[in-house]
């Protein structure tokens, strides 16, 4: 019953910064672990970053860490990614998804999530 939109996503330069949104629908947002996942050209969806329902953890793949930030706003039923430092290979397309039983580590899995957005397309310019 969940229903995900994201947006944010644009061209910016190599080191600038840009904050994609998911906004979601269903009043079990709340209880939904949230990850956000991109997909570049000619390559399988990776795991970027997640959050528990309860925001009290935060996981990110190797490859942001130290320049993403992931949050929530349960009370406006967003989820955000903050993109700093942004660099080239960070182009693809950004998928937001929830999970009702996600946990821990296994956020970082795909399969775990029930519900995905539309996709926000981020490019980065060298």
């Amino acid at each position: 019953q969940a229903q995900l939109v994201e947006s944010g996503g644009g061209l910016v330069q190599a080191g600038g910064s840009l904050r994609l949104s998911c906004a979601a629908s269903g009043r079990a947002f709340s209880h939904y672990a949230m990850g956000w996942f991109r997909q570049a050209p000619g390559k399988e969806r990776e795991f970027v970053a997640a959050v528990t329902w309860r925001g009290d953890s935060t996981y990110y793949a190797d490859s942001v860490k130290g320049r993403f930030t992931i949050s929530r706003d349960n009370a406006k039923n967003t989820l955000y990614l903050q993109m700093n430092s942004l660099k080239p290979e960070d182009t693809a397309v950004y998928y937001c998804g929830a999970a009702a039983l996600g946990i821990g580590e296994r956020l970082r899995r795909g399969g775990v999530y029930d519900y995905w957005g539309q996709g926000t397309q981020v490019t980065v310019s060298s």
